[in-house]
């Protein structure tokens, strides 16, 4: 949990616990969804055929929602996500024809991950902590 310490009116102060969700736009929905399915993200509301969608990641969400063609985004910056065993999950990714930038690799900041990005172009890094259960 965060740090619970006194506001300047000496109120308590309010901390951020957790990320609830990531929403990112899409332009092809049935794209996506089946991007986000095919790497084990877990639907929760909507699909292929839905203008918003809601899939899990562990114990938050990853949500669509679908935008117009006449607007664009360049890169953003990337969602890391945690997983049991990136070395698995890439290969669930390469199994599944998808393409990652790269095969796993260890980080000097204790992680071992690699990236990949979505038809839209948001890029995701799925990470392993290295060392103690890593």
């Amino acid at each position: 949990m965060g740090d619970r310490t006194a506001d300047e009116r000496g109120q308590p102060a309010a901390t951020i616990d957790s990320i609830s969700a990531v929403t990112l736009a899409t332009h092809d929905m049935a794209k996506a969804v089946r991007f986000y399915r095919a790497l084990g993200f877990p639907l929760r509301y909507g699909g292929e055929g839905a203008s918003f969608t809601s899939l899990s990641a562990g114990n938050a969400c990853l949500n669509l929602t679908t935008e117009g063609s006449e607007r664009d985004w360049s890169w953003w910056g990337r969602v890391i996500l945690y997983v049991s065993d990136v070395d698995a999950f890439h290969q669930r990714a390469i199994a599944a024809g998808l393409a990652p930038d790269f095969a796993p690799r260890d980080a000097t900041w204790g992680e071992r991950y690699f990236h990949i990005s979505d038809p839209d172009g948001h890029e995701l890094s799925f990470a392993t902590r290295l060392g103690a259960g890593g």
